[in-house]
C-alpha cells in the first residue's frame, strides 16, 4: 500500500528510510492478515507519521501497481516472493503538519512541492503517483 500525503497546494510529505539513507518515499506498508485495505492505511499512516487518517481527506485511487521487490528487502517476505502489489491512496491534509516518525523506520521527513518530491523518491511507482496528484486533486 502507498499513501501520498499532501496539502491542497500539492506540497508532498516524504520520509527518509532509516535503513537506507537518502531513500525517500511516501507512506508504505504491508497488509496484515485479516486487515482491510482501509485498516492497513489507517495503521501505517499512524505508525509512520502519527497522523489519524480520519481527521483528513483520504482518497482510494482504485489503482494497483505490481513491481519487483528490491533484493535488499526480499528477506521481509515469504521465501520465493519477488513481486508486490501496491494499492495507491492519497491523503490531503489542510497545511504542512509536523509528523511523529517511527524511528526504526524513518530518520527524517520533509515537505516538498510535488515536482521536487516526484524527483526525490526512489520508487518509480511512488514518483508516478506523485506526478498524478495535480490531475487527482481538487483545491478547496
Amino acid at each position: 500500500m502507498l499513501v501520498v500525503i499532501h496539502t491542497p497546494e500539492l506540497q508532498v510529505l516524504l520520509l527518509e528510510r532509516a535503513d537506507a539513507p537518502d531513500f525517500w518515499q511516501s507512506v508504505t506498508g504491508s497488509q496484515n492478515e485479516g486487515e482491510t485495505l482501509l485498516q492497513t492505511v489507517q495503521r501505517e499512516v499512524r505508525e509512520e507519521t502519527g497522523l489519524d487518517v480520519a481527521d483528513f481527506e483520504l482518497t482510494d485511487w482504485h489503482q494497483q501497481n505490481r513491481y519487483e521487490i528490491y533484493a535488499r528487502w526480499r528477506d521481509r517476505y515469504a521465501p520465493g516472493v519477488t513481486h508486490n502489489t501496491e494499492h495507491v491512496f492519497s491523503l490531503q491534509v489542510p497545511r504542512l503538519l509536523p509528523v511523529t516518525l517511527a524511528p526504526r523506520e524513518h530518520s527524517q521527513y520533509l515537505w516538498l512541492p510535488w515536482q521536487a518530491a516526484a524527483d526525490k523518491v526512489f520508487s518509480p511507482t511512488n514518483a508516478a503517483a506523485i506526478r498524478e496528484l495535480p490531475a487527482r486533486t481538487t483545491k478547496k
